[in-house]
């Protein structure tokens, strides 16, 4: 394990959290989940103002997403969906509860849950107590990927990134012929 100060010898950008480790391959980039550091986008609403950081790109992945956000007090990751890809979330500090389509239950530090993809999958992970919660949410990236939002009745395309409510749905042959 390599310190902060060995990054910067090296030259590289000294992220809080990322490192690199030796393999029998050689090198690696490295980054651990308890203390990467985790930025907010500064357009989030109120109720969803959670840090994250991306792991993927401190690690050089891209087959899998990963992501840990810090949750406050009142705060959720997203708004309840479903995915075209399967999601697994790890509690790795605090406590948070999971709306599913069963209801809610509230997961422990340690505990993991996976979200198929599909309607059965439906998630909403929330903070509801004065600690922080730190999770980790993984998911398997298809490419184009939607999510659907059973509560406020929308869909969204990525790529492009656009959201569409699904009472807006039009023929298959409108604007066709």
């Amino acid at each position: 394990m390599r310190d902060e100060a060995e990054h910067k010898a090296d030259g590289e950008a000294a992220e809080v959290g990322a490192r690199r480790c030796r393999d029998a391959e050689g090198v690696r980039p490295a980054a651990n989940l308890f203390d990467v550091e985790t930025t907010r986008d500064a357009d989030d609403p109120a109720g969803y103002e959670t840090p994250y950081a991306r792991i993927g790109p401190l690690v050089g992945g891209s087959a899998l997403g990963a992501s840990v956000y810090v949750l406050d007090e009142g705060q959720s990751v997203c708004p309840y969906h479903y995915e075209s890809d399967e999601e697994w979330l790890i509690v790795l500090e605090g406590l948070v509860v999971v709306r599913t389509p069963e209801g809610e239950e509230e997961l422990e530090a340690g505990d993991t849950v996976c979200f198929p993809a599909g309607p059965d999958g439906a998630h909403k992970a929330t903070n509801r107590r004065a600690e922080p919660a730190r999770i980790v949410i993984l998911s398997t990236k298809t490419s184009p990927a939607y999510a659907v939002y059973p509560d406020s009745d929308k869909v969204g395309v990525w790529p492009p990134g656009k959201l569409f409510r699904l009472g807006d749905a039009v023929d298959y042959w409108e604007g066709e012929l």
